[in-house]
């Protein structure tokens, strides 16, 4: 009913409210106190604070560990996909290991290192903090229906709902970015007009477009089983296919990191001229 919905959605809205506060504080006081110094060592220390907001390292080594494990046994692939995504891997094959890996590489490609990168350059370090914070409620509190003998489906619905909106532009710009950089790769043959339409069929309002677009570029099918197919014509993935996906995202990682490096030092270098 809407009065025993209402209860659990203001509580999980005002814990949202207070926990984003919080780290809007923290992240503008230290941000203040790093733009005292001089203006390279504002550049570097800002960049320090940044790195922990973003994981693209990890990202990269554990999607590769997946791919690894699956040359040793499937269950071995299973099993080192679990440690990378919340989805029930006991029934997946090995091509759906594969898929669910590349999945969650395209779409932490936005959550892990683009939409930080974005709200950096948008709202400085507060902006930064804050989106990673909506994305770890989101993980945490986002979910509906009961787990861990909990409903949350109203009580993580603000969470849920913050995070679509602060990842619904960075989430376009990842898939427009992993665009461009297929075509440099050679990847330009895919039918590009279908990604809308493709990216449309994930539950997730953001989720399907990198995902849609790393599915195209690599000419393969992706998925989640009984919920969606990106790519339906698509191949299997195999082993080359996972390296291709990482070269992929690199690249865009390899651009955001030219940005973020020209951005500041052109500003360091307007206040000397």
């Amino acid at each position: 009913s809407a009065n025993a919905a209402t209860g659990p959605f203001v509580r999980g809205a005002l814990a949202w409210l207070c926990l984003a506060l919080v780290v809007c504080v923290v992240a503008f006081a230290l941000q203040s106190w790093l733009l005292q110094g001089p203006a390279w060592v504002q550049v570097l220390l800002m960049g320090l604070c940044l790195k922990p907001l973003l994981a693209w390292r990890m990202l990269r080594t554990e999607v590769a560990a997946v791919d690894v494990a699956l040359e040793q046994s499937l269950q071995a692939g299973r099993e080192r996909l679990s440690w990378l995504c919340s989805r029930d891997v006991n029934q997946l094959t090995e091509s759906e290991v594969r898929e669910t890996a590349i999945e969650t590489l395209a779409e932490n490609l936005n959550d892990s290192v683009l939409a930080p990168v974005f709200w950096f350059l948008l709202a400085g370090l507060p902006g930064a903090a804050l989106y990673r914070m909506a994305n770890t409620a989101d993980a945490m509190w986002g979910y509906r229906g009961e787990r861990q003998g909990r409903v949350w489906t109203w009580a993580g619905k603000w969470a849920a709902r913050a995070d679509d909106v602060l990842s619904w532009l960075p989430a376009r710009l990842t898939a427009g970015l992993l665009w461009v950089a297929s075509r440099g790769a050679g990847g330009a043959s895919a039918q590009w007009h279908r990604l809308p339409r493709e990216a449309a069929v994930t539950p997730s309002p953001n989720g399907g477009w990198p995902m849609a677009t790393m599915a195209l570029a690599l000419g393969v099918r992706l998925g989640k089983p009984g919920v969606y197919v990106l790519n339906a014509n698509g191949v299997e993935p195999g082993s080359a296919h996972v390296g291709q996906a990482i070269r992929l995202a690199g690249r865009v990682v390899g651009w955001l990191g030219a940005l973020c490096i020209l951005a500041p030092l052109s500003i360091w270098i307007g206040t000397l001229s």
